[in-house]
């Protein structure tokens, strides 16, 4: 499929990617929802909360939404994606990761942008529900990654799932990386550094047999980070081999549904190879749209209703 035009047109200040990105993430005003949680409990004795939103009426479509790094199922993001899929007729659940709902997971191990046996897990026990006969999966930077790896890199999927969006995806991880070290990036690496380490230090009090305050103080970076702790705790050798091993970007060649990729070319975050323009041309399920603006998840329309909200809702139910 050919690259995707885009509509989208950023107004104002909403053409600085910084100042997209902020306002997206910390000033736009937090959308009203209901949600409702449940608990799924693990093949592994751990759990994830998911936070269920529903339509008016009666629907047998769902959308299943996944978080950002860091982030949670009531970011405002994952909040106004829910709201319109509800008023577009839609029930959504937004995931909460391991450790990412409030309460501290079970586990040594967390969650990370690769993890799809959590992703599955998810879409069985909403099939289990025995309700819904078509589901999408919409991921957010991190989520984006995490459904477009979980898409590629299985021979069948259930047939209920029929399309995915992948919005502001960081598809190639060493790449993205590479982006969020540099000093523009300052803050966004920074805040995130620091919301790890704080995870990672109630892991080192509660399994000091598998994490030691030495190695908590040589946590520098986020690659640091990667190499001590994300890695080991999930089963790779170092932070280079599971940056290779769960970036999407290698499995994409393999999605056999729909997928819109939606990511702005002045995403700070993004690498040059998170934009796969080439293959998106020969691959006939990858729908590539990369408008000018709308830096990192931060497209920006009015302050109810992002364009990303309505684009991904558009492609979900058109034919």
């Amino acid at each position: 499929m050919p690259k995707v035009a885009s509509s989208y047109r950023a107004k104002g200040l909403y053409r600085n990617m910084h100042f997209a990105t902020i306002y997206s993430a910390k000033l736009r005003p937090n959308p009203s929802l209901h949600l409702q949680r449940e608990r799924l409990t693990l093949p592994d004795g751990d759990f994830m909360d998911l936070d269920f939103s529903f339509s008016e009426k009666n629907s047998s479509k769902i959308i299943i939404l996944l978080h950002g790094l860091e982030g949670n199922a009531r970011r405002t993001y994952m909040k106004g994606q829910a709201k319109y899929a509800n008023q577009q007729g839609w029930d959504a659940c937004a995931v909460n990761y391991r450790g990412c709902s409030g309460e501290e997971n079970r586990s040594y191990k967390s969650y990370n942008a690769g993890k799809t046996d959590d992703l599955e897990a998810v879409i069985q026990y909403i099939l289990e529900k025995d309700r819904y006969d078509e589901i999408a999966l919409v991921g957010f930077s991190l989520g984006g990654n995490l459904l477009l790896k979980y898409l590629g890199e299985r021979e069948e999927v259930p047939s209920q799932i029929k399309k995915g969006a992948a919005v502001s995806a960081p598809l190639h991880l060493e790449g993205s990386l590479r982006r969020l070290t540099e000093r523009q990036n300052w803050v966004y690496y920074t805040t995130f550094l620091n919301h790890l380490k704080k995870k990672c230090k109630q892991k080192m009090k509660r399994f000091p047999d598998r994490l030691d305050p030495s190695q908590f103080k040589a946590i520098k970076s986020l690659r640091d980070f990667d190499d001590i702790y994300t890695a080991p705790a999930h089963g790779f050798k170092d932070a280079m081999d599971y940056y290779e091993k769960n970036s999407s970007l290698y499995f994409l060649p393999n999605v056999r549904i729909p997928v819109l990729v939606l990511s702005a070319l002045n995403d700070s975050f993004l690498s040059e190879e998170c934009y796969p323009f080439s293959l998106s041309e020969k691959q006939k399920n990858i729908y590539l749209e990369t408008p000018k603006h709308g830096g990192h998840v931060g497209f920006h329309a009015t302050h109810s209703l992002y364009y990303s909200e309505q684009r991904v809702l558009q492609f979900l139910t058109q034919p």
